[in-house]
């Protein structure tokens, strides 16, 4: 509690005042977007007490403040994830400290390997659901209640009423957007071919590493969240050809113009 309160006033001496919208910018995901951020104040990760350091190069490892269609907004331009070697704890706390900075919504993105064979990458998938494969929980440990309860609910982890405004926005815009079951694993590496068949037979429509923690943590706040994964390979397990890293990148900046087509367009509504 003490970091979460130490970081939170670090970044209000920053000029962060009263943020409405919080916004995760996954894999490939953080430039468009933030050019439509007015005024904005941008701050390193690495001057804010208790914050993670990303170690993934394309992670640019920003907090950028500011406003669109009048709302303000506080985004992250880079994630943590699991595999960096960081506790769920950490990787989660910017969320836990948004919420105390006063955010009311949280959008989330990431790039995802697509399981839906009816689907094509480079296509985007608003997120229904969630199967959580990681090996911890960023609730294990001791709980706050002034943060939220000991067994939150999670019959509803992305929130519905967000969704449908969507899925609303996306048909006005002529915009293609599936939805579907994200399965999160820990990385970093991919998926083997009978992997793949698992992660598609327990219910699955994209795989990626990161989102769950992050979207656990908002329900436990009770902060309603969101978020859209870009399909950036196919996960064909009987056409299996290797992945790189580079043309995931490339893909994901491709449907980043939609994207935040989306997320604008949603935050306007709020």
């Amino acid at each position: 509690m003490n970091q979460l309160t130490e970081a939170a006033n670090f970044i209000k001496r920053q000029g962060v005042i009263n943020p409405e919208v919080g916004i995760i910018l996954g894999t490939g995901l953080g430039n468009l977007f933030v050019q439509q951020i007015e005024d904005p104040v941008v701050i390193d990760y690495s001057s804010i007490p208790h914050f993670p350091v990303s170690t993934v190069e394309f992670h640019k490892g920003k907090l950028i403040f500011g406003s669109i269609h009048g709302r303000k907004v506080l985004a992250m331009q880079g994630r943590f994830h699991y595999y960096e070697g960081f506790t769920m704890e950490q990787i989660t706390l910017p969320i836990r400290v948004m919420k105390i900075l006063g955010i009311a919504h949280l959008l989330i993105s990431n790039a995802a390997g697509n399981l839906n064979l009816s689907w094509k990458k480079g296509e985007m998938m608003l997120i229904d659901d969630h199967i959580n494969l990681q090996p911890d929980n960023p609730l294990r440990g001791e709980n706050f209640e002034v943060l939220g309860p000991r067994f939150p609910d999670m019959s509803q982890p992305y929130n519905r009423e967000l969704n449908e405004h969507l899925i609303s926005i996306a048909s006005a815009l002529k915009i293609n957007l599936n939805i579907g079951v994200y399965v999160a694993v820990i990385g970093p590496n991919l998926e083997t071919r009978a992997e793949y068949r698992f992660l598609k037979r327990i219910g699955a429509d994209a795989v990626g590493m990161s989102t769950v923690p992050e979207v656990i943590v908002a329900n436990h706040m009770g902060l309603p969240c969101c978020a859209i994964s870009v399909l950036t390979d196919d996960c064909d397990p009987d056409n299996l050809k290797p992945t790189d890293i580079t043309e995931i990148i490339e893909i994901a900046e491709k449907a980043e113009a939609q994207l935040t087509m989306l997320y604008v367009e949603l935050i306007s509504r709020l």
